[in-house]
């Protein structure tokens, strides 16, 4: 999943992706213990997939408590 891609992405559309990516890693993840899947980098991009996601929502909430932080001293100086 590419960034673009996920900035396109409402808040709500990303936390449903990472819990459905943490399960495909940990899906992915047991399956190569049990017996040796065809290509095991699918585990690093999941990875990587998840980190980017976990990113994009932390930069969301960062945005939302500025966002928040900043109208409540001009609703409190009116």
């Amino acid at each position: 999943m590419k960034n673009s891609e996920i900035h396109e992405l409402s808040t709500e559309e990303v936390v449903a992706r990472i819990n459905e990516e943490k399960a495909n890693l940990t899906k992915l993840k047991f399956a190569h213990t049990v017996s040796a899947i065809e290509n095991p980098t699918r585990i690093t991009k999941v990875r990587k997939d998840v980190a980017r996601l976990n990113t994009e929502l932390t930069k969301r909430k960062a945005e939302a408590a500025k966002a928040a932080a900043s109208a409540e001293p001009e609703s409190a100086s009116e």
